[in-house]
């Protein structure tokens, strides 16, 4: 059976260590000024900068090797857990636009432990990934959200072993409707981290 075409971004797992995914996260801003849409899933980079209550501001990651990545989003919109932040206005809880309203910053919980490990669905152009692969490191593939989900997944024609390439694959999703192939489900670790220095794959 054909796996589904379901990109849906990096989905926080498990931890490295094999324990579940606790669901913490830490919250950034997005300012009104970026120009970018996000949705759940999508991967965020520090922008070095901050809003006015010093809350730390993150951009939308870019797609290659040599950019590194804060963590993925997991939660948004004015109420994000830890607390409400900056307006009391309730934002969609979908997405943030690519417009928006005039001073007017947004609120994201950021999964941005490097000991997490991410699902996320590999790319459909070029050779499918297979066993063999397993421990390369790989680059992401940006992609656009279908209104609720992001659309990233993994670039499945950019593995390799350099330290700088985004993410290491370290096994396929054990479910009964995954397998290897076109569009497989994966288990991956942010390598390029912003809080820890990316390793060479195997």
């Amino acid at each position: 059976m054909a796996n589904a075409n379901k990109p849906m971004g990096l989905s926080p797992h498990s931890y490295i260590s094999g324990a579940k995914w606790n669901g913490q996260g830490t919250v950034y801003a997005i300012l009104q000024a970026d120009t970018n849409a996000y949705a759940v899933g999508d991967p965020v980079t520090l922008a070095g900068t901050a809003d006015a209550n010093g809350i730390p501001n993150v951009v939308l990651s870019t797609a290659g090797a040599g950019n590194p990545i804060t963590g993925v989003i997991v939660g948004l919109g004015a109420n994000v857990y830890g607390g409400m932040v900056g307006s009391t206005t309730q934002f969609s809880s979908v997405l943030i636009p690519a417009t928006k309203p005039a001073g007017t910053n947004y609120y994201v919980l950021v999964c941005d432990d490097p000991n997490v490990l991410f699902e996320i669905q590999e790319g459909g152009a070029g050779t499918a990934l297979a066993a063999a692969d397993l421990g390369t490191n790989i680059n992401l593939l940006s992609g656009t959200n279908n209104g609720y989900a992001s659309g990233w997944q993994l670039d499945n024609n950019s593995k390799g072993t350099g330290a700088t390439l985004q993410c290491q694959l370290l096994r396929l999703k054990q479910t009964a409707d995954n397998t290897f192939g076109q569009y497989a489900d994966w288990l991956v670790r942010i390598n390029n981290h912003s809080f820890k220095a990316g390793t060479a794959g195997v």
